[in-house]
């Protein structure tokens, strides 16, 4: 195993607003893997969803982390909401370093993403109804896929850094 910290959770989790954090205290660089997709498709994650269908970003999403096992070594990696959903991806990502699920309620995510029209997966007449059925499929996948689970509902991202750093 590689000596990076993963980030994973539902959208909306804090994935990339903790990997920040972190990064600027471990003093560690970090990836966003929807960024990385986005940077070599040179198209945005909703406009590959649109073109392409949500079963070809998947594939870019087990792509980006194939080559991120090869070459990322000691950095903050933020991976996209639906990542852990694929199964080749679980072996990738415990490859990969440490695997921390940032675990929110379904209000929690609701409250931080509801004027939020970037996420393909919450255009929807009823998001929060979504985001609850979403979020009971995966959490069992996210459970599965992390070595620590951290509970970020109510928490402040100072409190969620420092327990992310006790764990490491």
């Amino acid at each position: 195993m590689k000596d990076n910290i993963i980030l994973i959770g539902f959208m909306g989790s804090g994935k990339t607003s903790l990997g920040i954090r972190l990064s600027y205290q471990l003093k560690r660089t970090m990836i966003d893997t929807d960024k990385w997709i986005e940077q070599r498709q040179k198209r945005t994650v909703s406009e590959i969803f649109a073109a392409c269908g949500e079963e070809a970003f998947r594939k870019l999403e087990t792509m980006c982390l194939e080559e991120l096992t090869a070459t990322a070594q000691r950095q903050i990696i933020s991976v996209g909401g639906g990542l852990p959903i694929r199964k080749e991806n679980h072996s990738l990502l415990k490859e990969l370093g440490k695997v921390f699920y940032l675990k929110a309620s379904p209000e929690t995510i609701y409250e931080r993403l509801k004027n939020d029209t970037t996420r393909p997966l919450l255009q929807v007449e009823d998001p929060k109804g979504r985001i609850r059925a979403l979020l009971e499929q995966r959490s069992p996948i996210y459970g599965s896929c992390a070595d620590v689970t951290v509970e970020v509902s109510g928490k402040s991202f100072e409190e969620i850094v420092e327990e992310i750093v006790r764990e490491i």
